[in-house]
């Protein structure tokens, strides 16, 4: 029996669909977050009416002394940071779990999966906790030490590099005099770059859009990231009316940090970077 084929025209029908429906909700926040004190219900809800949204942007980058740059270069920080390393952490121990034999292999990576069943949210208290011990509780080291983890990664990192790195390379690598460590940064990581840069997103969109750990972990506002920021502006909507619009736009402007993320790294999301290695 022949395999169902979707015609090209209704498969493009199909993503066109989808792609308005994701990009809606982006269109009318950018809508919103136009128009003046946040009256999202004046006029119609996807077109711009009497647009102010420079004049928004002004107001949101003046307001209260400027924290909201303050709680976006919190979240860079916090996000960029912990990403990067966090990336480079998963990848070394995802290639280790993959291309070295050593006792208690398996139960170290069943322990990792289990990390990842584990909700975020069940662990912001201990953490709390921990840190409060050693008196970090309500430091930027708090957000950011354990944003470091990323057991998701891990997997991801074992699954590519088992596929993507033959053993013959490294062979070959240790036959001509490179040590295990000069091999995965010069040989490795470049075969692995594009499960790097997918580990690299995953983790930067879950570290920027962390709300539980923070609210939890700090009290100083000047500390915040974004989202806990412009949450506390709206709980106070009904006593500060004026921060309606500031909290729609600030929710805009927070997300040109992923989309630059995501348009400047696709590009490195290339397959078979190691065929032809190997005969």
């Amino acid at each position: 029996m022949a395999a169902f084929k979707l015609p090209k025209y209704a498969a493009t029908l199909v993503m066109a669909v989808f792609t308005l429906y994701f990009l809606t909700p982006l269109w009318w926040l950018f809508v919103a977050s136009g128009k003046k004190d946040g009256q999202v219900t004046d006029g119609h809800a996807l077109l711009p009416d009497k647009f102010a949204i420079g004049e928004n942007l002004s107001d949101l980058f003046r307001y209260h002394d400027g924290i909201f740059l303050r709680w976006m270069a919190n979240s860079i920080a916090y996000t960029v940071g912990a990403a990067a390393i966090g990336t480079l952490l998963a990848g070394m121990c995802g290639y280790a779990l993959a291309k070295y034999v050593f006792r208690g292999r398996e139960l170290l990576f069943n322990i990792v999966l289990g990390g990842v069943l584990v909700p975020a949210t069940a662990l912001a208290l201990p953490l709390f906790l921990m840190f409060s011990k050693v008196s970090l509780a309500n430091t930027f080291w708090a957000v950011f030490l354990p944003s470091l983890v990323n057991p998701f990664g891990v997997y991801l990192g074992r699954i590519y590099a088992a596929a993507s790195v033959p053993d013959e390379l490294m062979e070959a690598a240790r036959i001509d005099g490179s040590s295990e460590v000069r091999t995965f940064f010069t040989l490795s990581v470049r075969l692995m770059a594009p499960a790097f840069v997918t580990i690299f997103l995953f983790h930067f969109v879950a570290v920027w859009n962390n709300f539980m750990l923070p609210l939890i972990m700090l009290g100083n506002e000047r500390l915040f990231p974004v989202t806990l920021g412009l949450y506390s502006w709206n709980t106070q909507v009904n006593q500060h009316p004026e921060l309606r619009a500031l909290v729609l736009v600030g929710a805009f402007v927070s997300l040109a940090p992923m989309v630059i993320a995501f348009l400047s790294l696709q590009r490195f999301w290339r397959s078979g970077l190691g065929a032809g290695s190997i005969k």
